[in-house]
């Protein structure tokens, strides 16, 4: 045996990310000149090299080459012990090649991220989102799992607490949300939230935390109400048909066949004519009991066209009511959202959120400001020049607003969202973004506009 090759250390300890040497020493115990390649082996040869790459060394001499082991930040690289070797190839005789034999020891790392799929999501009863949390780390990991909400509004339960994620690996949670009280109509209500992952165990690593928001929408829909007024009105519709047509109908016919119902009982029967007076006499008085009873069969249709007519205007009347209930209506409700982004040490940026169409006015009962990324500056939400609030940027992530005096804004009027940005936020988990960037929701009723009171002459 020619060769001879030792590393210096046979056991060290790597950070995941960095990079350690370990050098070898390689002898040429032969005559000749020899040139010795360098080939690692073992699991950690995929992030391993020799430099150089091969050594040239008279006889009797010796060489030095370095090993350099570096592991990756990544959960390909496990954290324990990984053992590893170099093999020290003569280009002359490689049937004598060396392999000295080393234990790299990776020390672990955690690296967790989080995602709700969807971000945001609605619902009249609940609403419910997954958590995704990925582990980026080279060792096992708990993450706890909490939710936050800034009111009492709503109720957060997730299906699992805690999840168990493995090197490279990724679970699910789902969270369900529920409003603690039920909106049966109006304008959806946002509820904005935050879930927060926490890592357990000795590795230490921040907390992620998520931002959400959960849309509760009115559990009667928009449409029902203007259904209610148009079956009142096709209620009211068939009252006026059944008392002013179809009704006097009806009581007539049963007039005239009561007339005739009289008229056979009171005529002589063929047999019952005789040739006495006192007959005659009889027939006499049964024909003017008839002509009485004519008489009163003769009263009885004016009499019933009276009622006929008296029923009538009732119908009309009460038609003419509900119609009226009807038309009134309590005006159609409406939501809009706008975003603004502004960057900094230029001039404010405005945007329209909503315009009142022509011949309407809307009646601003809602309004939440969202400043997700955490940005500093201010925002002013304004109407038709009016400005409804000066807001800090650097106060608030989401706000809202519920004006029991709803604010009148005319037709053709605007709301509008002006946002000065004197610093960009830095949201959690996430690069720097380029400049501001606010939102807006509104929701209220549109109705139509009163028309002007006309002038006395």
């Amino acid at each position: 045996m020619t060769t001879a090759a030792s590393l210096d250390t046979t056991a060290v300890t790597a950070e995941p990310g960095g990079r350690i040497d370990v050098p070898l020493q390689v002898r040429n115990s032969g005559s000749t000149v020899e040139e010795y390649r360098f080939e690692v082996v073992g699991p950690a040869a995929a992030w391993a090299t020799v430099e150089p790459a091969s050594l040239s060394l008279f006889p009797g001499s010796t060489g030095t080459a370095v090993l350099a082991l570096s592991p990756p930040r990544s959960s390909e690289a496990l954290a324990g012990d990984v053992p590893f070797g170099v093999r020290v190839v003569p280009t002359s005789a490689p049937d004598e090649t060396v392999v000295p034999e080393g234990v790299l020891t990776v020390l672990p790392f955690a690296s967790i991220t989080g995602e709700l799929v969807p971000r945001g999501f609605d619902g009249a009863w609940r609403g419910n989102t997954d958590v995704a949390v990925d582990n980026h780390g080279n060792t096992p990991v708990t993450v706890q799992l909490t939710a936050q909400s800034d009111s009492s509004r709503v109720r957060l339960r997730f299906a699992r607490e805690t999840v168990e994620l493995a090197p490279g690996a990724a679970e699910l949670s789902r969270l369900t949300v529920r409003p603690a009280r039920r909106l049966w109509r109006g304008t959806p209500v946002v509820h904005p939230f935050q879930v927060v992952a926490t890592p357990m165990g000795d590795v230490p690593h921040e907390s992620v935390v998520l931002d959400g928001t959960y849309q509760q929408n009115a559990i009667l829909p928009r449409w029902l109400p203007r259904a209610l007024v148009a079956a009142v009105a096709a209620l009211a519709a068939l009252a006026v048909v059944w008392f002013a047509l179809l009704r006097p109908v009806v009581q007539s016919a049963a007039r005239e066949e009561s007339k005739k119902q009289v008229a056979a009982a009171l005529s002589p029967s063929p047999g019952a004519s005789g040739a006495a007076s006192g007959g005659g006499s009889s027939g006499a008085s049964a024909g003017a009991g008839g002509k009485g009873q004519d008489a009163a069969g003769g009263g009885s249709p004016s009499s019933g066209a009276a009622a006929g007519s008296t029923a009538g205007s009732t119908g009309g009347g009460t038609g003419g009511g509900t119609g009226g209930s009807g038309g009134g209506g309590t005006g159609d409700p409406r939501s809009a959202q706008a975003e603004v982004k502004d960057a900094t040490g230029g001039d404010p940026t405005a945007g329209t959120v909503f315009t009142v169409p022509a011949g309407q006015a809307f009646d601003l009962t809602d309004l939440v400001a969202q400043n997700p990324q955490g940005d500093s500056g201010t925002v002013v939400i304004a109407a038709e020049g009016r400005t409804l609030l000066r807001l800090a940027l650097q106060n608030f992530r989401d706000q809202d607003y519920h004006f029991v005096t709803p604010i009148v804004v005319p037709d053709g009027g605007k709301i509008t969202m002006t946002v000065t940005c004197t610093e960009v936020g830095k949201p959690v988990g996430s690069p720097t973004p380029a400049q501001c960037a606010e939102s807006v929701l509104v929701g209220g009723t549109l109705r139509p506009a009163p028309s002007p009171s006309p002038t006395t002459a």
